[in-house]
């Protein structure tokens, strides 16, 4: 599970096990998780977690999903 809020926002809450890596972050730090891995993108509305995995998906990541609100998966 992807979390892509600031930390700020990751700090406030969010789901266990979850790594934070900021949307403005992502694309330099794609070497953080195993291309072949079943990931999950989340935000607080939706938003940012499609974009994170359109950009995973332009990266050669094939099985990314959008949770969308990371609320939506406690």
């Amino acid at each position: 599970l992807v979390d892509v809020r600031t930390p700020a926002e990751f700090k406030d809450g969010h789901i266990k096990g979850a790594i934070n890596l900021p949307l403005q972050t992502l694309r330099p730090n794609l070497n953080k998780l195993k291309i072949d891995q079943v990931i999950i993108t989340c935000c607080r509305s939706g938003s940012r977690s499609g974009m994170a995995k359109r950009i995973l998906k332009a990266n050669g990541f094939e099985q990314v999903h959008n949770g969308g609100p990371w609320t939506n998966l406690r």
